[in-house]
């Protein structure tokens, strides 16, 4: 029997843990404009597991449904009713052997980005939540 994934995952400071158990069921890097304000970069990747594969301790905040550290101000999660969508660089481990299975917003994305190999590219935000308007 197969032992199931169990990835543990915190804020810079370490005042938020969290885990999430067995494989996301949607991977991908996003382009969009909110996205790259986030995180202060090019894109944001992120995994997304069902609420039930989900745990977390300590105090978060949120702006607009995304959670943050209160205390170092490390971007986490987006939680929504039956999910969430993890940012994948506050996982503990890297490489955490998770591989883009999407990437939307292409039409945003860097010209020195090369298309991920083997994900499904979405020129908008076709697929995601409607958390985005580009």
């Amino acid at each position: 029997m197969p032992v199931e994934a169990i990835r543990t995952g915190g804020c810079l400071c370490g005042a938020v843990r969290y885990e999430v158990r067995g494989e996301p069921y949607q991977s991908g890097l996003c382009h969009c404009k909110t996205c790259r304000k986030i995180t202060g970069s090019a894109f944001s990747a992120t995994g997304n597991w069902h609420r039930w594969q989900f745990q977390m301790s300590g105090e978060i905040s949120t702006f607009d449904k995304r959670s943050f550290c209160p205390a170092c101000g490390s971007r986490l999660f987006f939680l929504f009713d039956d999910g969430v969508e993890v940012f994948l660089g506050t996982l503990d481990e890297a490489p955490y052997a998770i591989s883009p299975m999407v990437e939307v917003w292409n039409i945003r994305r860097e010209p020195w980005l090369a298309p991920v190999v083997g994900a499904v590219l979405h020129e908008g935000n076709e697929i995601a939540s409607g958390k985005d308007e580009g």
